[in-house]
């Protein structure tokens, strides 16, 4: 006869509470505590977590950073572009780096720093456009694409430092065009960015971050000391197209024309990665952030993309890291925008 008590136990287990019998390994609130990040380091071995930004760094601040509006998949997209015919996926190589692959345009090796502001879809979509002019014109061109020039005067782009569309950033490269800009403090270019690096990392020399960076005012004219008038340094693009959410196409992309940007939904473990492939184990989703996506390889048998990030170079891998390739690791493969110069 089937006793009572081993059919409760049955029904328990069948019914999904059996986990709740058993001691589980408790995760830490706090996402910038020595115990999270002991914690991300304990339950995988794809990558490595360390210090990033101090102990005491908001939350909201953080949440701040990520600058792709989360209204941004109801905006128009850019259209499609088609497989490619010329280049056979068969062809790629199994690892490849943009700075290697074109090691006379020095964009692609920039680390930029968008400072107390949520212009990550605005920087990741200049840092690509900066590096494709350079690829495109055998490296005779080196323009460096202003950040500051698009987050304040793309109207429809989004809210600027409150986060915008980089889909609609591509698009008003094409239909507007954008000056040149260099980074804070650096006079170069027609409108260098406005928002000071700040340490929003550990103990620097740079000051303090403030939260809620304010969005720049929109100048047409270039400052003064720039020899080139502001329209005669606008620079357009040719053509702007999204990719499909497609692994080789996405490859072919890069191999034939350059870095792309992307953007995917960072959780509470990102901002603590250091080195290795990332992929999502632990926190919360802070909020869909935009980079510059140059290359593509394998480690340790884990597949993944080579990417940029626009925190400065004392963030994760000097400022770069790697994100696990082939199964939409965050989104990482379904948001890509790109353009050729014209």
């Amino acid at each position: 006869m089937f006793k009572p008590i081993v059919f409760i136990g049955f029904l328990i287990f069948h019914l999904g509470y059996g986990d709740a019998l058993s001691p589980k390994i408790r995760v830490p609130e706090d996402p910038l505590s020595d115990e999270f990040i002991d914690h991300i380091n304990s339950v995988q071995n794809l990558w490595t977590a360390g210090r990033n930004f101090h102990k005491n760094t908001p939350l909201s601040y953080l949440k701040g950073l990520m600058g792709v509006h989360e209204n941004n998949m109801l905006y128009p997209k850019l259209e499609k572009l088609l497989s490619y015919v010329d280049s056979p996926t068969n062809e790629l190589p199994e690892n490849f780096d943009a700075r290697e692959n074109w090691p006379h345009c020095p964009t692609i090796r920039e680390v930029r720093d968008q400072g107390s502001c949520g212009s990550c879809w605005a920087f990741g979509a200049v840092e690509a456009m900066s590096d494709r002019v350079c690829i495109h014109s055998q490296g005779k061109i080196n323009f460096h694409f202003s950040a500051e020039n698009l987050v304040s005067c793309c109207w429809t782009c989004g809210f600027g430092c409150n986060g915008g569309f980089p889909g609609a950033a591509w698009h008003y490269w094409k239909t507007k065009g954008i000056v040149s800009g260099g980074p804070y403090g650096s006079n170069l270019g027609c409108i260098p960015y406005e928002i000071a690096p700040c340490e929003h990392h550990v103990n620097g020399t740079r000051g303090p971050c403030k939260e809620g960076g304010k969005t720049p005012k929109c100048v047409k004219k270039c400052e003064s000391g720039y020899k080139i008038p502001y329209e005669k340094d606008l620079h357009h693009g040719k053509s702007v197209y999204s990719l499909s959410n497609d692994v080789d196409q996405i490859r072919q992309e890069i191999y034939n024309n350059g870095p792309v940007e992307g953007a995917f939904t960072v959780f509470e473990d990102f901002v603590s990665y250091k080195s290795g492939v990332y992929k999502h184990v632990a926190g919360k989703a802070l909020g869909g952030h935009a980079i510059r996506i140059l290359g593509w390889g394998v480690e340790n048998d884990t597949p993944y993309w080579l990417v940029a990030n626009s925190w400065n170079t004392d963030w994760g891998n000097n400022g770069f890291f790697k994100i696990l390739r082939g199964s939409d690791e965050c989104g990482i493969e379904g948001q890509i925008n790109a353009g050729l110069p014209a």
